[in-house]
C-alpha cells in the first residue's frame, strides 16, 4: 500500500471545546480518510498488543501542551513516516485488524450511514449486475454478492477483482483504480461519481484461465471480457485472424475463441491511455500496457505498432514520482510500494498542479542498467499493477494459488477497538462483515440517555456546526498525493531470480 500524509486540516470543537487537527491519509494516490493523532496512536497499540512478534516502528510521541504549526508539520511528517513504514512490512499490511481499521476509518471520514443500497457492477460488454450490499460493505464482500447474482461459485470468486472505470469523451475506457479491501466501493465509486464498477479478472498469469475455463460461468466471463478486449484494441490481432475470430464468435465457440486469443500478444493485460515516455527517444508518445509478467510500450509509425518490451524481472526498482509546484514543497518517492521521504515541508494549499512519473530501473544487458521514466496522471496505478505482479509471482514461487493473494493474512487478535473523532471507543467484533460502524451507529442512534458514546458527526442539530465544517473540508480531497521527486529506491524481490543464463 502507497500511504501518504499530504496535508492536515484544522477542525472545530470536539464535544469537549476545543479545536483539532486531522491527518488526511491518502492510499494508492487517492484520499481515504481523515484522522487524528489519537487513533492512528490507537492503532498502533493494538497492532502492538496484536502482533507481538512484529517489530513496529516507533509512534511519534505525545506532547502534553498545545502544538505550534511547526510542530503540527513535524507531526506530519513524523506520522506520514510512521504509517508508510507499517505499509512495507508484508504482515502488517495485510493484517485484517488493519484492513478494518482502514475500512472503519472510510465510513467514519465520508459520512457514509449504515444502509442497505443497490449497487451496479458491470461487465465489461456492459450487462449490469444489481447487487444489494450494505453501504459499509467491503470490497471482497461486494465482490462476493456480485458473483453469486451470476452463479459464480465462490472458489472461482477470487480470481476476479472490481475496477473503477471511466468512459472517455472519445468513447475509450480508462482504468482508474482497482478496489482494495481495505475500502468500501460503494464509498469509493461515490467519490469517483463518473466511474463505473467493472468486474474482471484479477490475476496477471494467463495460466489461471485453464482452471477457470473448466467452470461454465467463469468461462463466460473470460469469453466476454475477451470479447471486449478484441474490440477495444487491447489485445492485437491481424486482419486474417479478426476475421476467423469473428466466425468463431458468430459460432458461438467460446473455448475455441480463448484458445486462440490467449495466444495473442497483450492478453489478460491492462492498457492505460498514451503517455510521453523517454525510451527509446526523449518525448515518444506511447501506450503503456502491463500484464504477462511484462510492461509494454506501444509506439506508432502510421498505422504500424511497435513494441518495446520490459520484463518485470529485470526491472531492479522502481519509484513514482507525483510532483506537487508549490513555494515549499514535500519531497517524497513512491518505490515499489515504499515510500521514502526528505524532510522539506509539505503544503497545506491544493490549488497547484500535480504531474506524476513513472521511472523503472531496467536491465538492459549484463552489467548495464537504465533508468527510463513514463510521464502518467496513472502512474500510481501503474505502480500498484507492477507490485501486483511481482507479488504474483512471488507467490507461485510459494506454490500458492490467486485465493491466498486475495485474502488478508487471518490471525488471532482481540476485537478492533475503533475510536472515532468524537472520542467515543466502539468494539468492532467482526471487521469482514457488515459490523463495521455500521450496526454501531444504528445502536448509538437508538440511545436514550444521550451519553458521550453517540456519534456527533452524524449529529444535525443548529448548535453543532463542527460536522458540517468538516464534511464540507473533507469534500476537498478526492484525487492524488502531493510530493515531489526523491532520489532513493529499493529492489524488487523478483529481481533476484535473474542469472546470466537470462539475459
Amino acid at each position: 500500500m502507497h500511504f501518504s500524509i499530504p496535508s492536515t486540516q484544522e477542525f472545530g470543537s470536539d464535544g469537549s471545546g476545543s479545536s483539532y487537527t486531522g491527518f488526511n491519509i491518502h492510499i494508492n494516490g487517492s484520499f481515504h480518510c481523515c484522522l487524528r493523532y489519537k487513533q492512528l496512536h490507537s492503532l498502533h497499540e493494538q497492532l502492538k498488543r496484536s502482533l507481538p512478534s512484529i517489530a513496529l516502528p516507533s509512534f511519534p510521541p505525545k506532547k502534553l501542551l498545545s502544538l505550534t504549526p511547526n510542530q503540527i508539520e513535524q507531526r506530519r511528517l513524523s506520522l506520514e513516516r510512521y504509517i508508510q513504514l507499517v505499509g512495507q512490512d508484508p504482515v502488517l499490511c495485510r493484517s485484517e485488524l488493519l484492513r478494518a481499521f482502514l475500512l472503519n476509518a472510510q465510513q467514519e471520514s465520508s459520512f457514509t450511514e449504515c444502509s442497505e443500497v443497490t449497487l451496479d457492477v458491470y461487465l465489461m460488454n456492459g450487462y449490469r449486475i444489481s447487487a444489494n450490499v450494505y453501504t459499509t460493505d467491503c470490497t471482497s464482500k461486494v465482490l462476493e454478492k456480485a458473483c453469486a447474482l451470476i452463479d459464480l461459485p465462490k472458489d472461482r470468486a477470487c480470481y476476479f477483482a472490481l475496477y473503477l472505470m471511466r468512459k472517455e469523451a472519445s468513447g475509450e475506457l480508462t482504468i482508474v483504480k482497482r478496489l482494495m479491501d481495505f475500502e468500501a466501493p460503494y464509498i469509493s465509486a461515490k467519490r469517483w461519481d463518473e466511474c463505473k464498477l467493472v468486474l474482471r479478472t484479477g490475476y496477471w498469469d494467463p495460466c489461471y484461465d485453464l482452471e477457470l475455463m473448466r467452470d461454465r460461468i467463469a468461462l463466460n466471463l473470460l469469453y466476454i471480457q475477451a470479447l471486449s478486449d478484441v474490440e477495444r484494441g487491447w489485445i492485437l490481432t491481424t486482419r486474417d485472424l479478426s476475421e476467423q475470430l469473428t466466425n468463431m464468435q458468430a459460432r458461438g465457440s467460446k473455448s475455441e475463441y480463448l484458445d486462440v486469443v490467449r495466444k495473442l500478444p497483450l492478453y489478460g493485460c491492462l492498457q492505460f491511455p498514451r503517455a510521453h515516455v523517454d525510451f527509446p527517444e526523449p518525448n515518444t508518445l506511447a501506450t503503456v500496457v502491463l500484464g504477462n509478467k511484462e510492461l509494454n510500450l506501444l509506439t506508432y509509425v502510421g498505422k504500424e505498432a511497435q513494441e518495446s518490451k520490459f520484463k518485470v524481472t529485470r526491472i531492479r526498482c522502481w519509484r513514482v514520482t507525483p510532483i506537487h509546484i508549490n513555494e515549499e514543497q514535500q519531497q517524497s518517492t513512491v518505490v515499489n510500494g515504499r515510500q521514502q521521504q526528505s524532510s522539506q515541508p509539505a503544503p497545506s494549499s491544493h490549488s497547484s498542479t500535480i504531474s506524476l512519473e513513472l521511472s523503472f530501473e531496467y536491465l538492459m544487458a549484463k552489467n548495464q542498467l537504465k533508468w527510463i521514466t513514463i510521464y502518467s496522471e496513472q502512474s500510481m496505478l501503474m505502480s500498484v499493477c507492477l507490485q501486483s505482479i511481482v507479488d504474483e509471482l512471488l507467490n507461485q514461487k510459494n506454490g500458492s494459488d490467486p485465493a491466498h493473494l486475495q485474502n488478508p493474512q487471518h490471525v488471532e487478535y482481540a476485537p478492533l477497538s475503533y475510536i472515532r473523532r468524537d472520542g467515543s471507543n466502539h468494539c468492532i467484533t467482526d471487521s469482514s462483515s457488515t459490523d463495521t460502524l455500521c450496526n454501531l451507529v444504528n445502536n448509538d442512534s437508538s440511545s436514550n440517555n444521550g451519553t458521550s458514546n453517540q456519534v456527533t458527526y452524524q449529529q444535525h442539530s443548529t448548535t453543532n456546526h463542527g460536522s458540517s465544517f468538516i464534511r464540507r473540508k473533507l469534500k476537498e480531497f478526492n484525487t492524488t498525493v502531493r510530493f515531489k521527486n526523491g532520489k532513493d529506491s529499493v529492489q524488487n524481490e523478483a529481481f533476484e531470480w535473474i542469472g546470466d543464463d537470462d539475459l
